[in-house]
């Protein structure tokens, strides 16, 4: 179940947040995600906030399904970017071998942990067998909220890849770093990669 909690938080700074990300053009990881998904494809932007990356595939031929649970990231989405942008949550992901890619960058970090097994299975199903998903969490440990009331679920790097594969993706990559947020402080992430198993 969806935090309310942050969830009002998303939809009260949703023009904040938009001004903190960059639409001109995609940076790298986007890219690399992008490049590897094939010409036409369908993906699911788990997360999608206001709707940026979304737009980026969608001007590289993709076909983005952006969802996201607030009403407020969603109007920024469909208004600026024409989106077809809908909003939904993690328990609505539904569906079998419906998508190419899936990119959940930093949103899965805001569901429950014992909930996470069951979200990483439902994004396996809807995945095309040999399907890309991306991930961004936050590492560390335990579960806290921030300074503008979002519930975080930290993970290890090792806890994140058990996700992964207990779904059935092969990892293919791995990223580690530190940013600065909305919440104006410096944390350390993860970002990876995994390839869904012909047979996963």
């Amino acid at each position: 179940m969806a935090d309310p909690r942050t969830i009002a938080t998303y939809d009260a700074k949703a023009k904040e947040y938009a001004s903190l990300v960059k639409s001109y053009a995609p940076d790298t990881t986007l890219q690399s995600f992008i490049g590897l998904i094939p010409q036409g494809g369908h993906v699911l932007d788990l997360g999608c906030g206001p709707g940026t990356s979304a737009a980026h595939m969608q001007r590289t031929g993709l076909v983005p399904d952006p969802v996201d649970a607030s009403a407020g990231m969603i109007k920024i989405a469909q208004e600026k970017f024409g989106l077809n942008a809908r909003q939904a949550t993690f328990d609505d992901i539904a569906g079998t071998e419906i998508y190419d890619g899936v990119w959940a960058n930093f949103s899965l970090l805001h569901a429950s942990r014992e909930n996470l097994p069951h979200y990483f299975a439902a994004i396996a199903e809807a995945t095309k067998p040999g399907g890309i998903l991306h991930v961004g969490m936050k590492t560390g440990d335990g579960t806290e909220r921030d300074d503008i009331n979002r519930l975080y679920t930290y993970v290890t790097v090792e806890e994140l890849k058990g996700f992964l594969t207990s779904a059935g993706y092969d990892i293919t990559y791995t990223k580690e770093g530190k940013e600065r947020g909305l919440a104006g402080t410096i944390d350390p992430f993860v970002i990876m990669r995994g390839q869904k198993t012909p047979n996963g």
